[in-house]
């Protein structure tokens, strides 16, 4: 099926409930990502991350697929027909809107609802928390037309994936059920079809009421410490809390410290504290 899309049409979203629920739009072609859809996803994702009523963002794909990965036609051989610059461009273009996605400042999470390919790992590794569909399909499939499988794709499985599960993934080019991602590392957790949206509702709820500037500081404290050493993960670890104090963390961590010892109100392994009672 061919369907003209203007550039804005390729990515939709709604808010609801201090959720951002942000769509890949393009179900006809699997929801694989073209150059429009990638310049539009950056200006959805920065015009979302500081509106007051989004507290969370929630990434999933219109119709039957998470993403297909990119467009073969779109993004590599009409761009690859237009020489090195419409190639780099391209690339600038999607790998730009991924990184955002890594270190946005408000808890991501995917919802995988289909296939998810080659290129959708970026933004699968992008978003922080990822729950599929039991029946999702993740694959590596660029081995079986001849080429690697780039985009950070490779990256994403031996970064997420024990290395053996990475590198058979990688070279056979075979598909993984949601279960099997979840059992391997490549995702969070696989649930039923039918309550996939309640569960991601569900976390959504939960990581809505927690402290917005902790959450930013934890994920990127999370995401940093990969490479480190311990000594270094635990030196970062210092001043991003010291960062954190002067973003209203030690209001919250008074307030919080208050609620459960004064008020005796809440207990931090069963919940969070009351962060409406935070004055700033």
């Amino acid at each position: 099926m061919t369907v003209e899309r203007t550039e804005e049409e390729t990515v939709a979203f709604t808010v609801e409930n201090g959720v951002a629920w942000v769509k890949f739009n393009r179900p006809e072609k699997r929801n694989c990502m073209s150059p429009k859809l990638n310049r539009q996803m950056k200006k959805v994702l920065e015009e979302l991350e500081f509106r007051d009523d989004v507290q969370v963002l929630v990434l999933t794909g219109e119709g039957k697929a998470w993403s297909a990965g990119m467009d073969l036609q779109e993004y590599f051989r009409e761009n690859e027909e237009k020489g090195l610059g419409a190639v780099r461009k391209a690339q600038r273009e999607s790998y730009g809107w991924f990184e955002r996605l890594r270190w946005y400042e408000k808890p991501t999470i995917a919802m995988i609802n289909g296939w998810c390919f080659g290129g959708g790992y970026g933004p699968l590794f992008g978003c922080d928390i990822a729950i599929a569909a039991e029946d999702a399909q993740f694959g590596l499939s660029e081995i079986n037309w001849g080429i690697l499988p780039g985009g950070g794709a490779s990256k994403v499985a031996q970064e997420l994936m024990p290395f053996r599960k990475a590198m058979y993934h990688a070279m056979m080019g075979e598909n993984l059920t949601g279960k099997q991602a979840e059992e391997q590392g490549l995702i969070t957790e696989a649930v039923p079809a039918d309550q996939l949206l309640a569960r991601v509702t569900a976390i959504a709820d939960v990581l809505k009421k927690k402290d917005g500037h902790a959450l930013r500081a934890t994920k990127w404290t999370m995401r940093r410490m990969v490479d480190m050493t311990y000594d270094n993960a635990l030196d970062f670890q210092i001043r991003a809390q010291e960062a954190l104090h002067s973003f209203g963390g030690a209001e919250s961590r008074r307030e919080a410290t208050r609620q459960f010892l004064d008020e005796k109100s809440f207990k931090p392994g069963l919940g969070t504290f009351d962060t409406s009672k935070v004055t700033r």
